[in-house]
């Protein structure tokens, strides 16, 4: 496999794979631009199905971090990394150990955090190999956890969203959540309690049903797709938004937690001309990075970090506003200012 020539590969700094047969590791470390700080970003631990499949993923969450970590103000870079195998059955202690001596030998050029997969324990074990880790911090609020903080970005990003329709307030609005996983339901219990209605859907029956005891109702994977609601908020894997579901759509707006919710770039411009709103997955989903930067600084003080986060509103109030303004897709506007702020130079011109 040419990594250099893959439709993915978007000028990355590094690429590297690594092998380790005593642990039964394989993983993948991507770094796609580290001009503003350390490439930092998530360590996700997944099945797939082929190593060109976790070839894409690396590529294109490690681009995600750059432009995340640009637009939530933070010096960082973009980074990501991926262990492939089933995090249920093939995670060891031994295999974490191998992912930390992996990590260290990047010498910090990758910084490795949680995701998808793994847990702060997870990454704690890891860095009894290495000290390039982050998020685990057990005397932070949520104990190094930076998932509930993300959930919190992501519900002010709802509110953000909401209010360019024009809904003064989260309550009495509907919202279809596609996956009820750590920040899914967190984000579920905070727009319950904002009196918001919630629609939930989850392969893991467990997830449903913490879900349905706080008052969310449960729906099919298939149907969450096509629900007549306020906002769609996609909390699972990426890609959601492809050829084969974007007509589904019935949705006013799609503001949620995943990662690449966009299968291409073109999508999010048929969802401008379809006129759904829609808030960039690397902008709303900050939250957190956020919280693992200011826990990498030794900086505790949570009320700091909400306000921090607080500025994801704003951000995609202004997003939104310059793809009006410009009749453009927000994603191609929010793609832009990020450009702008970690290459030192702006790609496209646009109405401020």
């Amino acid at each position: 496999m040419n990594v250099l020539s893959h439709h993915e590969f978007d000028n990355h700094q590094l690429v590297a794979f690594h092998s380790d047969e005593e642990s039964g590791l394989k993983a993948i470390i991507a770094v796609h631009n580290s001009h503003l700080g350390p490439a930092t970003g998530g360590c996700r631990m997944f099945n797939y199905a082929k190593e060109e499949d976790a070839v894409r993923d690396v590529l294109r969450l490690s681009r995600g971090m750059t432009y995340k970590s640009a637009l939530a103000g933070l010096p960082l870079g973009g980074g990501k990394s991926v262990i492939i195998g089933d995090p249920k059955k093939d995670k060891t202690p031994a295999l974490l150990h191998a992912m930390g001596e992996f990590i260290d030998t990047l010498g910090g050029r990758y910084i490795g955090a949680e995701d998808s997969g793994t847990s702060v324990a997870d990454i704690t074990m890891m860095g009894e190999r290495t000290p390039y880790v982050s998020g685990i911090n057990r005397q932070a609020k949520h104990g190094g956890d930076p998932s509930p903080v993300t959930a919190y970005g992501v519900f002010i990003g709802i509110r953000a969203t909401l209010e360019h329709l024009g809904y003064s307030e989260v309550n009495g609005r509907s919202i279809a959540i596609q996956g009820v996983g750590n920040v899914g339901f967190n984000l579920c219990q905070l727009l319950r309690d904002a009196g918001a209605k919630v629609f939930v859907s989850d392969i893991h029956q467990v997830n449903l049903k913490r879900a349905f005891d706080i008052g969310a109702v449960v729906v099919s994977n298939d149907d969450i797709l096509s629900m007549d609601v306020d906002v769609f908020a996609p909390c699972a894997m990426g890609a959601v938004i492809n050829p084969y579901s974007i007509d589904k759509l019935r949705c006013q707006s799609i503001a949620g937690a995943a990662n690449n919710q966009l299968a291409t770039p073109e999508m999010g411009d048929q969802l401008h001309e379809m006129g759904i709103a829609y808030a960039p997955d690397y902008v709303i989903n900050a939250g957190g990075i956020i919280e693992v930067y200011y826990q990498n600084q030794g900086i505790l003080d949570a009320d700091r970090v909400t306000q921090h986060v607080d500025t994801i509103g704003a951000r995609l109030r202004d997003i939104f506003q310059r793809a009006q303004g410009n009749n453009m897709a927000s994603q191609r506007i929010a793609d832009a200012m990020a450009e702008e702020t970690f290459s030192g130079r702006a790609k496209r011109h646009l109405a401020a």
